[in-house]
């Protein structure tokens, strides 16, 4: 049974791990304590630049952050104190196929945050490995399993990587794959996993360019009775006028509630502060800016809903 969660959602993901601290700071695992640091450091300023955003008053109870255990332990105890939405990653970082970042003791880590979502990143294109994708969905299965058991919502970070045949067919036009390929796969790649028993309550996607891709997917999401799911919008590193356009064509479709764009939002601020090019506080600032600049426009375009009254962010 999947946990009806009918509020919007406005998540801040951070939960990068090795490509975060190889691209950010250069460093290569394992760390020490130092460098362990360091990165901590990092995650606490775009944490810091949510909770300025909660402080102006333009999210409200939207407002949750999404972060690893490694990094972010303190993030998550500190977000669940002030009563935010908090998601812990539960999946091993930079791997093409789903792992538990602690192994046979996942459930325990889960556990020690009682978060308001556990979250698994899945790679999975349906005409990719057959054996990796039910190895895959078998994993992903017992999270949702134990989720729902303990109380916890459970939330699928989706990504449809292209194959090489693909490519190929393609003429390796990823444009082309986004815009006429990939929201077939995503679609087919629910319809799988639903039939592998794996249930989340959330589907955080990729951005499709075009609302009725997005009515389709929402449509194959809440299939079968299952009307209570919801999805929102990741981010996938894209610039602001990419992102900008996907949640513009997401927000009016019922089922969509929000979005989760993490790179776009805090890379270029924390770069900066990394390079000395602009201070801890200007950092904090550009972040906070560039999360409302999100919450803006998906609330704006929400409000184009003809059949729905629009739902405030703070209710």
């Amino acid at each position: 049974m999947t946990l009806a969660y009918p509020r919007p959602l406005f998540l801040m993901p951070f939960d990068h791990r090795t490509s975060f601290v190889k691209a950010m700071y250069g460093l290569t695992m394992p760390l020490t304590s130092a460098q362990k640091a360091v990165v901590e450091a990092g995650k606490t300023v775009i944490y810091d630049g949510l909770k300025l955003t909660i402080a102006k008053g333009v999210v409200g109870k939207a407002a949750g952050v999404l972060v690893d255990e490694e990094f972010g332990a303190a993030i998550l105890r500190d977000a669940k104190e002030r009563g935010l939405v908090t998601c812990v990653a539960v999946e091993k970082s930079g791997q093409e196929e789903f792992a538990f970042e602690y192994g046979d003791e996942w459930q325990l880590h889960i556990d020690s945050f009682a978060p308001t979502f556990a979250k698994a990143l899945l790679r999975y294109n349906p005409e990719g490995d057959q054996a990796m994708n039910r190895r895959q969905a078998a994993h992903l299965k017992q999270v949702a399993d134990y989720c729902h058991r303990r109380g916890y919502g459970f939330l699928v970070e989706l990504l449809v990587p292209m194959t090489r045949e693909q490519s190929d067919r393609l003429g390796g036009d990823r444009r082309v794959y986004d815009r006429d390929l990939r929201p077939s796969l995503m679609i087919a790649t629910i319809k799988e996993l639903q039939q592998a028993g794996v249930e989340p309550d959330i589907w955080k996607i990729e951005g499709l360019d075009r609302r009725a891709d997005c009515e389709a997917v929402v449509a194959a999401a809440r299939r079968e009775g299952r009307d209570a799911v919801n999805c929102i919008v990741l981010g996938r590193g894209s610039d602001e006028a990419g992102i900008l356009s996907w949640l513009r064509a997401a927000a009016p479709v019922p089922g969509f509630i929000g979005f989760a764009v993490g790179r776009t939002t805090f890379w270029d601020a924390l770069a900066g502060l990394r390079d000395g090019k602009i201070d801890r506080d200007a950092a904090v600032g550009a972040i906070a800016n560039r999360y409302a600049e999100w919450v803006r426009t998906f609330t704006s375009a929400r409000e184009e809903r003809s059949s729905v009254t629009p739902v405030s962010v703070r209710a």
